[in-house]
């Protein structure tokens, strides 16, 4: 595949990173280099493959919900060192 110089620098502007002319026209050689690379994958046979969504066989194994008390706000605040309001109080982050 054939990669422009224009379409080196509209990727360059989309990254938001500045080339020197011929650090564009190396990257346009790198990019033609990997994209023919990738396309190999093109000449691969698939259509024996089925489709899958994990490489996993197993299913996913999910449990209950149970309602279970919570701790009551008292319990929560006992051990904050500092509270206001029923709430805990922290320093301003700013």
């Amino acid at each position: 595949m054939k990669i422009s110089l224009a379409e080196v620098e509209k990727i360059a502007e989309l990254v938001r990173l500045k080339f020197l002319a011929e650090e564009k026209v190396i990257l346009q050689q790198e990019l033609i280099q990997i994209i023919d690379y990738v396309e190999q994958l093109n000449e691969i046979d698939t259509s024996t493959v089925t489709p899958t969504s994990s490489i996993h066989s197993h299913l996913n194994v999910f449990r209950a919900d149970k309602v279970v008390p919570g701790l009551s706000p008292e319990a929560v605040l006992a051990n904050a060192p500092v509270q206001q309001a029923g709430y805990f109080s922290v320093p301003k982050v700013i």
